[in-house]
């Protein structure tokens, strides 16, 4: 089996909307508010290929995966609740957001494939902490946060709304 990621095109913005429209019907049916008010929207993973922060996974010539990283701080990081994010000589960060993997591809582990090149990816560019956050909720990716070295740090809300509420996690690379 052949597995690498790559930056995301325009041309593959049908296959990265079917990926996140079965990741919202997972949720759903795991009854997780998490991408069920329509977001992300096919104009929200335009906008990633178009800022070039959009990557997909790609197993044995398919787009198994998508996901962004962002290099820009996220401002639903800027102040976190019940918790602080661990301090760092250099407060830039990366952040993984929007990931997911295909139906048919699940159980083959690759979401741990999958982040360790986007950590890979983060370090190469210079960045020596990344930030992610997940629905409380969503334990299976809590799991796999978790499994990939992040450590929970926090509480942050989506767009300053109490309503919408996330664990916050960190990893720091040396």
């Amino acid at each position: 089996m052949s597995k690498y990621i790559r930056q995301a095109t325009s041309a593959d913005l049908p296959a990265m909307m079917a990926i996140i429209e079965q990741g919202k019907h997972a949720l759903a049916a795991d009854q997780i508010p998490q991408w069920q008010d329509g977001y992300p929207l096919a104009a929200d993973i335009q906008a990633d290929i178009d800022a070039r922060i959009a990557w997909v996974l790609i197993v044995d010539d398919q787009i198994a995966g998508t996901a962004a990283l962002l290099t820009t701080p996220d401002p639903n990081y800027a102040i976190i609740y019940d918790g602080s994010w661990a301090p760092t000589e250099n407060h830039r960060y990366a952040s993984i957001h929007r990931i997911a993997i295909a139906n048919g591809y699940h159980g083959q582990h690759l979401t741990d494939f999958y982040f360790s090149n986007l950590i890979t990816m983060s370090y190469q560019l210079g960045f020596r902490q990344l930030r992610i956050d997940t629905h409380l909720l969503n334990k299976r990716m809590q799991h796999i946060i978790t499994k990939a070295g992040f450590k929970y740090r926090g509480i942050v809300y989506m767009n300053h709304d109490n309503n919408d509420q996330r664990n916050a996690y960190q990893l720091l690379l040396s």
